[in-house]
């Protein structure tokens, strides 16, 4: 399975803002964005006049690399985002939310979306009962994401209960921190989904 295994930082630094890759990391003074928020590259800061454009891929690989999806599979999420009935932008959004792996993140398991991908892969978690190992799985409405019973003893998982708790989980997923498991309510609105993220330009990118 493809994936990015280059430096994380590095594409922060590109996009002009925190996309959180590293978790709590990402939060203190050792955040390689606080210490050089300049893009990268020999020259550093470039004045030049971005072109529309430029904006819109701009906007293209941010999003693809805030949820880690590659080139080919995030314009397959795009074509169907289309074919479904609805605002383009949004659906787009909605079916990267319910991945498995961002919903592992949103419900507070993993600090970050890479560490909730990598969870996934190494089949920590089962979906209505059943084990899942690929992090693009949709869940829908009803579905129940808890974490295996094999798998509950293990160092992830020791202090979870605790951390759930006390983390700020979204309207559309329900957790129950005591059982380590999490349902999802409905599927996620725009107000609910990233704010900093502008599916328009992305839609108009892929309109040219």
């Amino acid at each position: 399975m493809a994936r990015y295994t280059g430096p994380v930082c590095r594409m922060c630094r590109r996009e002009g803002m925190k996309l959180f890759f590293k978790g709590a990391r990402c939060y203190t003074k050792k955040c390689a964005f606080e210490r050089r928020p300049s893009p990268p590259g020999q020259h550093g800061i470039r004045r030049r006049k971005v072109s529309e454009f430029g904006m819109q891929l701009r906007e293209k690989q941010k999003m693809r690399r805030v949820y880690g999806v590659l080139e080919r599979q995030f314009k397959n999420y795009f074509a169907e985002a289309e074919s479904r009935p609805g605002v383009t932008g949004e659906n787009l959004l909605r079916l990267l939310e319910t991945r498995l792996d961002n919903t592992v993140y949103r419900m507070g398991f993993a600090s970050s979306r890479s560490q909730g991908r990598q969870m996934v892969l190494h089949g920590h978690f089962q979906v209505n009962g059943r084990p899942v190992n690929v992090p693009s799985y949709q869940v829908r409405p009803d579905d129940v994401v808890e974490v295996r019973e094999s798998r509950r003893k293990r160092t992830p998982f020791q202090n979870a209960a605790e951390t759930l708790a006390a983390a700020q989980v979204p309207d559309w997923v329900h957790v129950e921190p005591d059982k380590l498991r999490g349902t999802i309510a409905y599927p996620p609105r725009r107000d609910q989904m990233p704010a900093e993220l502008n599916e328009q330009l992305v839609v108009e990118f892929y309109s040219r």
